[in-house]
């Protein structure tokens, strides 16, 4: 079997969190969320941890310096035949130029997988987990949307060049994406 390295990005509310757990079920490759990880450190009563938490609560993306410092620690803790799935890293375009030169250094081949929605959709989805759940309110909403639009879709751009990039429509049903996705990677 070959070794695959996917990243899921997306908007906000994408579902990219749900397809790495889907995908991870299915081939029991482990996942790794840099949500997950600042949402570690935002709980550490450290002056790092209170600066993530401040920064998670406005709705914006953490420095592009630590959410790399996270990946390349993670990325190399892995076994070179190991395959694995990120989500929610390489938001801007120093991380994808980042990741792009890291993996290539590795001779590690990857996958972007670039799960699309609208913007309607976004605020559709979080307004419902809002409701649901008790998340974001409206204008930490607009301010994820906005930090999208100004840093990651230009590293979707960096992706893209590279031919490494893979867009998937988020719009349908969370099953028919995962199977969407399992057949772009050729996963049975």
């Amino acid at each position: 079997m070959d070794t695959h390295t996917i990243f899921f990005i997306g908007k906000p509310g994408c579902g990219k969190g749900t397809q790495a757990k889907l995908l991870s079920e299915i081939t029991g490759w482990s996942t790794y969320s840099s949500g997950d990880l600042f949402r570690a450190i935002a709980k550490e009563e450290s002056p790092a941890g209170r600066k993530v938490k401040e920064e998670n609560d406005a709705g914006l993306l953490q420095p592009h310096w630590f959410a790399m410092y996270l990946f390349l620690k993670t990325l190399f803790s892995i076994q070179g035949d190991t395959s694995v799935i990120f989500d929610g890293f390489c938001r801007k375009v120093p991380e994808a130029e980042l990741v792009i030169d890291s993996l290539r250094w590795l001779n590690r081949s990857f996958t972007v997988l670039n799960v699309q929605i609208s913007d309607d959709t976004v605020l559709r989805r979080l307004a419902f987990r809002k409701e649901v759940e008790g998340r974001a309110d409206d204008s930490v909403v607009d301010e994820r949307l906005k930090e999208y639009h100004a840093y990651t879709e230009p590293a979707l751009e960096v992706f893209r060049k590279a031919g490494i990039l893979i867009d998937i429509d988020g719009e349908p049903t969370p099953e028919a994406i995962a199977e969407n996705i399992r057949a772009v990677l050729d996963i049975k």
